[in-house]
């Protein structure tokens, strides 16, 4: 197996608080700080979100913008910055595409089941995929369970999702209870899969990274950070996100699988 791993980083997501752990970054300062560290223990790509002065998630382009500068401020272009459409139940369909294109950024995720509503028409769907693929916007589709995964195929196979290099994540445990995740929640998504895109996984709780080392046996790549868990594989809280990633990067090497450059990501998924 050599297609080189990419190691994401996911350091604070939509609803970690200080309160949960010390070292959520929070501001744009915290995040470029943390991009740092986690590019130096082997991350090729931070997936950031940005937050109000209050702490509660916000998606605005300006924010967005804000963040990305104080990121390659601190890592050049050693890094691929991801932004997110993420509704946290906060924001609306029509809202999440509009700060997409008000960014303009280099990457992206967007949750499929968050923009495939009722009151979407799929031509609506179409022209924002197609918007992310002459943009090269690199983008990433969540999905959360096979439903999603088969909404997707049947998206691509009507052509209202138009061909390009998508890139998939597989979020794992997120209906389970608890919502704690094991590396079996992977396989039905693989069994759903047809190959046709690569993917990464992200996983709730301490079995994250046997989560992460599941996928890169089997060719995937891996989300890590305190988005979705705050401990290291012993059990015993993470100190940083950078512990997150650096015990992914010591299991690659244990599997004999290198790591992805930010370069390599940007050769497979942009044009």
């Amino acid at each position: 197996m050599n297609t080189p791993l990419i190691i994401t980083v996911a350091p604070n997501g939509a609803y970690k608080t200080r309160e949960q752990h010390p070292e959520v970054p929070l501001t744009a300062a915290d995040l470029a700080q943390t991009a740092k560290e986690c590019l130096d223990s082997g991350a090729s790509m931070i997936h950031m979100h940005v937050r109000k002065p209050d702490g509660k998630h916000l998606l605005d382009a300006s924010a967005y913008i804000e963040a990305t500068a104080a990121v390659r401020k601190a890592v050049g272009q050693e890094l691929v910055v991801q932004v997110t459409t993420e509704a946290a139940q906060v924001y609306q369909p029509y809202e999440q595409m509009r700060v997409a294109r008000e960014t303009a950024p280099e990457a992206i995720s967007v949750g499929l089941r968050e923009i495939l509503k009722p009151e979407v028409p799929e031509a609506d769907i179409q022209s924002f995929f197609t918007w992310l693929k002459q943009s090269n916007v690199m983008t990433q589709v969540i999905l959360y369970d096979v439903a999603d995964v088969q909404a997707w195929q049947r998206l691509l196979a009507s052509g209202v999702i138009p061909a390009n290099k998508w890139f998939l994540l597989f979020v794992l445990g997120r209906y389970s209870a608890g919502q704690t995740s094991s590396p079996i929640d992977l396989l039905p998504f693989l069994n759903a899969h047809d190959d046709a895109h690569p993917w990464a996984m992200c996983a709730f709780g301490p079995q994250e990274n046997a989560c992460a080392m599941a996928a890169a046996s089997l060719g995937g790549h891996a989300r890590v950070g305190f988005e979705n868990n705050l401990f290291l594989k012993s059990g015993e809280p993470a100190a940083s996100n950078a512990a997150l990633v650096a015990q992914v990067c010591q299991g690659a090497a244990a599997l004999g699988r290198p790591l992805a450059t930010a370069h390599d990501i940007r050769g497979m998924f942009l044009n």
